[in-house]
């Protein structure tokens, strides 16, 4: 039996460090074992995916250097890898468990859903879809169907009993079918939900052993089940404990950079970041902290995996970029340093901004220090002399900050056109709204348009100085103002 691994990421936002994380094991795992790794793209949520978030998990994958025998850059014989492009497959399969007796179609409309769970609340009861479909008889099904009626999918689960889950790391969990949900399978537009499309691909890219975050264990009886349902063998389940912050929270944006191409605008080696990340939760056998993806594929062994949550912590990891930088000979610095950002593309795109208001050539570091700097060092007196109290500035950024994550297409008229809108929304003048952000991106309201700025610096450095500016600086805010103004911002516009 060869070997094979996958990572299956979702291209709905930026490329996340628990991504590399899980693929980084991935890769090991199969390395160490003579087999092969696969990337996957799961794109089921047409709403939110898009062709340039995919561009950027395959190249900040690459950027570290992660590397797959197979994926929807280099095909395979076991393609299509984009899950939008196998939607007839999840169909057939879905028909196949109805045929069975393993699925239904459901024709609950999102109002009786709704009221369901209202009701299951109240009377604290599992929060979980009541089988109201479920015994409908084929007749009615197909004059229903046949009539338009909007419908899904669902899988029948069992109401008593227990599932047995086995696991690489942590032997049997054993998990209550009362407390599994009957998981939609096939959504109304015909797309597959994670679930099917997981266990199907899967099945037909020969996965033999399933790594992935320890998030989906609640999810493993569902897919048991499906194995159980085709009739197929089931790969081997490994759940690798999440990477947490230093106060050992769920790693998150907030308190944390997690993109991963926020390092490399940072200006952290690839190599250094990848063995960061082999550190989390993982050693080599000699203990030592500094080591190659080559050297950590040679030495790797799963069970060597701790199940303490990893903690993801930057002063560690600035330490040990640190360390790599060290070992650089001066020529490889200087190389390393213009590919990162003195290079012709990069001053290029800076200097149509700066010459305008260069008089010597000197004059062009100070104009341009911002875009080269990690997190700006700023206080609150930087943005005293703006217009709006400080705590209309500090909610101001963060509705600019909600906004700016939903953003896909990172562009100046975009950006423009967002902060706009959501000025108008909070009736509050363009004039006063800008300067917050101005001093938040680049230190000061004397800088280039505060929009070509955030081009310049990208969407995850840009959100990560917006976070800075309202938490490290300001104070941020306490969980009951946080929930205040996230109301507030849901009803704007």
């Amino acid at each position: 039996m060869t070997v094979r691994t996958r990572i299956a990421p979702s291209p709905t936002g930026e490329p996340h460090v628990g991504t590399a994380y899980i693929a980084l094991f991935n890769q090991c795992f199969a390395k160490a074992h003579g087999g092969e790794f696969i990337l996957r793209i799961e794109d089921t949520d047409q709403s939110r995916s898009t062709p340039e978030s995919e561009q950027a998990i395959l190249d900040s994958l690459k950027w570290l250097g992660l590397d797959w025998a197979e994926g929807p850059d280099c095909g395979g014989s076991k393609g299509p890898y984009r899950q939008s492009e196998r939607r007839e497959i999840y169909g057939d399969y879905a028909q196949q468990l109805v045929d069975k007796g393993h699925a239904f179609h459901c024709f609950c409309t999102s109002e009786r859903l709704d009221e369901l769970r209202a009701e299951q609340t109240a009377n604290k009861q599992h929060i979980g879809y009541d089988g109201h479909c479920k015994h409908l008889s084929k007749e009615d099904v197909a004059s229903r169907i046949a009539a338009g009626e909007s419908h899904v999918v669902r899988m029948d689960i069992p109401r008593e009993g227990i599932c047995e889950v086995q696991d690489m790391l942590r032997g049997q969990i054993d998990i209550e079918w009362a407390q599994i949900d009957m998981q939609i399978l096939l959504k109304a537009d015909g797309m597959p939900t994670y679930h099917l499309a997981n266990v199907v691909d899967d099945h037909l890219m020969e996965i033999t052993h399933v790594i992935r975050g320890e998030e989906w264990i609640n999810s493993a009886p569902k897919h048991i089940l499906l194995y159980q349902y085709f009739g197929w063998e089931m790969p081997t389940l490994c759940h690798l404990p999440l990477l947490r912050n230093t106060d050992k929270s769920k790693l998150s944006k907030r308190k944390n950079p997690t993109g991963i191409l926020y390092y490399k605008e940072m200006g952290y080696l690839p190599e250094a970041l990848l063995n960061y990340l082999g550190r989390m939760g993982w050693s080599m056998p000699d203990e030592r902290e500094q080591f190659t993806l080559a050297e950590m594929q040679e030495a790797f062994d799963i069970k060597r995996v701790s199940l303490g949550g990893p903690i993801f912590d930057t002063e560690k990891l600035n330490w040990l970029n640190g360390q790599w930088i060290r070992d650089l000979s001066d020529d490889e610095l200087a190389d390393k340093l213009t590919e990162w950002a003195f290079n012709r593309d990069k001053l290029m795109q800076f200097l149509p901004y700066a010459k305008p208001r260069m008089e010597t050539f000197s004059d062009l570091a100070p104009l341009g220090s911002y875009l080269l700097s990690g997190m700006l060092k700023l206080s609150e007196a930087d943005f005293g002399a703006n217009k709006l109290a400080l705590e209309e500035q500090m909610e101001l950024m963060q509705f600019a900050l909600w906004r700016l994550e939903a953003l896909r297409q990172w562009q100046r008229d975009s950006i423009f056109d967002t902060l706009k809108t959501l000025a108008g929304e909070m009736d509050i003048k363009l004039k006063d709204f800008l300067p917050p952000l101005f001093v938040a991106i680049a230190g000061t309201t004397e800088s280039i348009s505060v929009m070509d700025s955030m081009v310049l610096l990208g969407p995850d450095v840009s959100r990560a100085r917006l976070r800075h500016a309202i938490n490290d600086t300001l104070g941020g805010f306490g969980k009951k103002k946080l929930k205040k103004l996230d109301k507030a911002y849901a009803q704007l516009g």
